[in-house]
């Protein structure tokens, strides 16, 4: 099978690299590019553990083939900080102890993200449909919930 070329953005970043046809995304980032934050939980797409966007949209990069990200902008976990400085998401995320063993938090920051970069006041019931393609098997949802309401009021500059 012949390798294919690809040019891309990731986190901000030029980048090319060299995949197979048949390679996911979430095996590129982590194999080829180092990118470790996105995690293989299922393989097919249902728990979100390898959520990344892709031209502002929402992706199980386990379902998205390298060779697809041709010519996009790919967001990962790893550039959600900025510097030093975490994401309000990330922070609350400590402050609400909304994680345990961390592997469907870079999925669910992730998806959050998506969520408030389209709707910065999301109401709990749309947090919790927004969320419902990730899975946890440690924190229960209520700390995770809790958690983006309290990152989407400080990112509208509300006090709490």
């Amino acid at each position: 099978m012949a390798s294919i070329a690809v040019s891309t953005t990731i986190n901000g970043d030029e980048v090319d690299f060299i995949c197979q046809p048949d390679e996911s995304l979430l095996d590129v980032l982590r194999n080829r590019l180092g990118l470790m934050g996105a995690k293989e939980g299922c393989g097919t797409g249902d728990c979100g553990a390898c959520s990344t966007m892709v031209d502002g949209r929402l992706v199980c990069s386990c379902l998205v083939l390298g060779a697809e990200v041709e010519g996009t902008k790919v967001e990962t976990i790893e550039g959600m900080a900025e510097g030093g400085d975490l994401h309000p998401l990330q922070q609350k995320f400590i402050e609400n102890a909304a994680l345990q063993c961390g592997i469907c938090t870079p999925g669910f920051l992730i998806a959050a993200k998506a969520l408030l970069d389209q709707n910065p006041n999301p109401t709990e019931t749309e947090i919790r449909f927004w969320l419902a393609g990730n899975l946890c098997r440690c924190t229960g949802y209520d700390k995770i919930v809790r958690a983006v309401q309290d990152a989407a009021a400080e990112m509208r500059g509300e006090t709490a």
